[in-house]
């Protein structure tokens, strides 16, 4: 009989429970446990973490875990919370959430592209303003990150006829779509794009990374999306960019601080569109088949799928 997979959140216990049976569904073999409802001595027989941002102090009472599966793609704060000693992590990597984001992508390209921020002003104003129309081979779309979400937005946006570039820290080929990588690529593409989306995991190395000076060296009247991680943006860099003219919109989805406090500027700011984190919901079914596979494989042959680089952040 195979050893107890834990699984450990900080879900409400409701919430949680539906996760449980899902994960129960897809893996009938196995018995899964909320750490919660656990044992002293089943937390020690314990061989797998299932978690979605679980306490620290809970995943330290599995001491005999041989590795810990994330329910969601963004690792950051697992991996800051846990630390380097941690067991080897696990990240999803959800085909079905590269189509819902680069879904999202085209979605809200779309919606700057057409001049949607503009014509809302307008109905506010009570104006009847029709604007020139721009075709999308005319609109350059910068994507920063050319990981499993870059690749599915950059396809999309291709397929939608817009210029798409893409930009990584090492050089990456895309088919047909351009790409660029390293400084000398990111300078390129800060200049170039008429709409730029972030989709960068956040790492020592991105966060604040779009800061005063980088968003100074984008095109004039360029608009930004940002679906990746919050701090990757400088908050007041941006929004001296926005007061000053020098970038027409940003749509933000994600924020230092979530929920967004009553308090921020950017509820407010007529440039920017706030988004309530929603561009790229995990699934759970589709997370909870795709949790199955990698614990078959791992009981059936020993092999773990690919861990997160912790030095890297992902």
């Amino acid at each position: 009989m195979p050893k107890p997979l834990a699984l450990v959140t900080r879900m409400d216990a409701a919430t949680e429970a539906v996760w449980k049976d899902t994960l129960a569904d897809a893996l009938p073999e196995e018995t899964i446990l909320s750490f919660r409802d656990m044992s002293a001595e089943q937390r020690l027989q314990a061989e797998l973490a299932i978690v979605a941002n679980p306490d620290p102090a809970h995943v330290a009472e599995l001491p005999n875990i041989n590795w810990i599966h994330s329910l969601w793609a963004g690792v950051e704060r697992l991996v800051a919370e846990l630390g380097p000693d941690a067991a080897p992590i696990v990240r999803l990597v959800d085909p079905e959430l590269a189509r819902v984001m680069a879904e999202a992508v085209l979605a809200w390209t779309y919606y700057l592209h057409r001049d949607m921020p503009a014509y809302r002003l307008s109905q506010k104003k009570a104006e009847w303003a029709p604007r020139d129309y721009r075709h999308p081979r005319d609109v350059t779309v910068g994507l920063l990150g050319l990981g499993e979400l870059g690749k599915a937005a950059a396809d999309r946006l291709k397929g939608a006829g817009f210029n798409t570039i893409g930009w990584s820290r090492s050089p990456k080929v895309l088919g047909d779509i351009e790409t660029v990588s390293g400084e000398g690529g990111f300078e390129h593409i800060l200049g170039a794009a008429d709409i730029l989306v972030c989709l960068m995991p956040l790492t020592a190395e991105t966060r604040g990374m779009l800061d005063a000076r980088r968003l100074s060296q984008m095109k004039p009247g360029a608009a930004i999306i940002n679906f990746a991680r919050g701090p990757i943006i400088v908050d007041t860099d941006l929004i001296a960019a926005l007061d000053a003219g020098r970038l027409s919109h940003a749509v933000l989805d994600v924020f230092a601080q979530e929920p967004l406090p009553a308090t921020s500027p950017f509820w407010a700011h007529p440039s920017v569109t706030v988004l309530p984190h929603i561009s790229g919901p995990t699934d759970r079914f589709t997370a909870a088949g795709i949790v199955a596979a990698n614990i078959r494989q791992w009981r059936q042959t020993g092999k773990m799928p690919k861990t997160v680089d912790i030095k890297a952040g992902y």
